[in-house]
């Protein structure tokens, strides 16, 4: 195999059962091969460089610890992905984020079925700078909503708030990023 072709999932759990041994060559080997993908996802919650990479090292601590509950059901990045994300959340949580305040009688319930179209001239890039520009606890709503795929009920277990609070900023959010995208499209003269 040359050094441009990805380890096959057999040589994956070939690592991940030495890992279990405490080996630490396959840990770094591990660490190697997903610690980019990693550090990309936490950049996406925690946007100072030094805060995403400790989150990324954070999470790939906890995942050797907790090695044993990985049961090979899911892919090891879906699975080491899953930690960082907690870890993430956990570092936003532990800030005591400032949050706009929302008054439960003045919720609105959104509806499930609005639609996420953008221009089709909207880049991925132009959308994740959109959601990096939110507050933190609508980009964390959005974020986890759009990019990771949890439903309210786990975005109101994970953050600690109701599920209509998820369901409201995720709304907001949208309205947001609605606003920004057409500010790129047609504020500056396209």
């Amino acid at each position: 195999m040359n050094s441009n072709q990805k380890p096959s999932s057999l040589s994956n759990s070939l690592l991940v059962e030495q890992c279990r041994e405490k080996n630490p060559k396959a840990q770094m080997a591990l660490y190697r091969q997903y610690s980019e993908g990693m550090f990309i996802v936490a950049k996406r919650y925690l946007k100072d460089d030094s805060a995403a990479e400790d989150a990324m090292q954070e999470g790939f601590i906890k995942a050797f610890k907790k090695l044993e509950q990985y049961k090979g059901d899911v892919a090891f990045g879906a699975w080491l992905k899953r930690i960082v994300v907690n870890t993430c959340l956990d570092t936003i949580k532990a800030r005591k984020l400032e949050t706009q305040p929302i008054e439960e009688e003045t919720l609105y319930v959104a509806d499930d079925n609005e639609s996420w179209a953008v221009e089709d001239e909207t880049t991925m890039n132009e959308i994740e700078k959109a959601i990096d520009r939110l507050t933190d606890n609508y980009r964390a709503v959005v974020q986890l909503f759009l990019i990771e795929g949890y439903d309210h009920q786990e975005i109101a277990v994970i953050l600690g708030i109701t599920e209509s609070a998820s369901r409201t900023n995720l709304h907001r959010g949208k309205l947001l990023l609605k606003e920004n995208l057409k500010h790129l499209r047609y504020g500056t003269g396209y």
